[in-house]
């Protein structure tokens, strides 16, 4: 049996664009303070520490976590593409669950440059060789960046199969930004309307505009993750627990199945959406708060259908009917999520997970959801890894 793993202490700091941050070893030994703070402990209780990044050089993790303390603890560097900071605390959360360690820090970062995501070594053939010959194959337009043309090529499958609107991921985009007016450490906290992101510069005539996508972000988030045990011994919070988690890779549908959602991940994330609902022995009909990967607005909608919290081809009826949000079955990305709070690669799973423990906890201020006692978190990464976690209220 394993052990009950909790979440007894979380924190990150505000996002910022690029080069409107400090270095990034500041950055993540504020965010890892944040969070050893909200534990109520000191750096020496933690056992071991997961650091994730994507742009960085190999032990970035030590230096960041030099600034916090040189206690000679395990500290490994992790990079699992934007799903980086989730594969972190997957990672943290087994060590405990295992009995391997009692208190372990999950931390993410990251450092981004301006502009679209590209390849930084290009003397070798790239991880994903294959996705973009598989995107190339599906939807062409090579002149459109290739993170552009996944997921926006992902939506317009949707688009192409179900008669989905592009005012629904202007919908999706709209409503993020709402949510974001309320959360202090959004990057973005002006509202912008449905027709505002219609208004917005177009990026691929009839499929996206440049609101439609997550801007490229700096920042850190943390979490201090132990076995309930160790922390009812410390005194430390012990109400949010780790009920559940999955990690998946692509499949053969990746590639063999003709339609950009799978190359996206759609089979990816339902996968480990299963794999977490049957181990907690509840269904998406039981959540009540969901921070998943909107890194476009097209990937939150198909997300929907892949977490099960609509059926497969419901999810424009789902944001139509206000289902997504304050009133309706279950709020997603309170936080704002990508879209707005932004997308620093390393730190967006310890964000989402961040928000959640807050929401659990009773203590998002105005972004509270009422009551919430089950909480999903969805982070992607192309190439390609998704976790789902579960978080529960005991």
């Amino acid at each position: 049996m394993s052990t009950p793993v909790v979440v007894s202490g979380v924190g990150m700091i505000p996002f910022a664009k690029p080069g409107k941050h400090e270095p990034y070893f500041q950055m993540a030994a504020k965010a890892t303070a944040l969070a050893l703070a909200d534990a109520g402990i000191d750096y020496d209780k933690v056992e071991q520490a997961y650091v994730g990044y994507v742009y960085g050089d190999s032990t970035a993790g030590q230096r960041a976590l030099y600034e916090v303390g040189m206690s000679g603890i395990p500290i490994v560097n992790v990079n699992n593409n934007c799903s980086t900071g989730s594969t972190a605390l997957f990672l943290a959360r087994q060590a405990v669950a295992s009995g391997a360690a009692d208190c372990v820090l999950a931390l993410g970062f990251e450092h981004m440059n301006p502009g679209a995501l590209g390849a930084v070594f290009k003397d070798r053939p790239s991880p994903f060789d294959r996705f973009d010959e598989a995107t190339e194959a599906l939807v062409g337009h090579g002149e459109i960046p290739l993170a552009l043309r996944y997921f926006g090529g992902a939506g317009l499958a949707h688009m192409e199969q179900y008669g989905t609107r592009l005012s629904t991921f202007a919908k999706i985009r709209a409503k993020a930004s709402r949510h974001a007016a309320n959360n202090p450490l959004a990057l973005f906290r002006s509202i912008v309307t449905e027709e505002e992101v219609m208004n917005a510069p177009v990026m691929w005539p009839g499929v996206m505009t440049r609101l439609m996508a997550c801007p490229p972000t700096c920042g850190a988030a943390a979490a201090i993750i132990c076995s309930e045990a160790f922390a009812r011994r410390h005194g430390l919070d012990h109400r949010v627990r780790i009920a559940a988690q999955a990690m998946t890779t692509d499949g053969p549908a990746t590639f063999g199945a003709g339609d950009m959602r799978e190359v996206v991940g759609f089979s990816m994330a339902k996968a480990a959406a299963k794999k977490v609902y049957e181990a907690a022995g509840v269904g998406p009909q039981d959540i009540d708060v969901v921070e998943l990967h909107d890194c476009f607005a097209h990937n939150e909608l198909i997300s929907y259908e892949a977490l099960g919290l609509c059926p497969e081809g419901g999810a424009e009826k789902f944001v139509c009917d206000g289902d997504n949000t304050y009133g309706g079955k279950v709020v997603t990305n309170p936080s704002g999520g990508l879209l707005s709070k932004g997308h620093p690669l390393g730190a967006t799973g310890l964000a989402q997970c961040t928000e959640l423990v807050q929401q659990l906890r009773g203590t998002a201020d105005q972004r509270q959801v009422k009551g919430a006692r089950l909480a999903l978190q969805h982070n992607l990464g192309l190439g390609g890894a998704c976790v789902v976690t579960l978080y529960e209220r005991v």
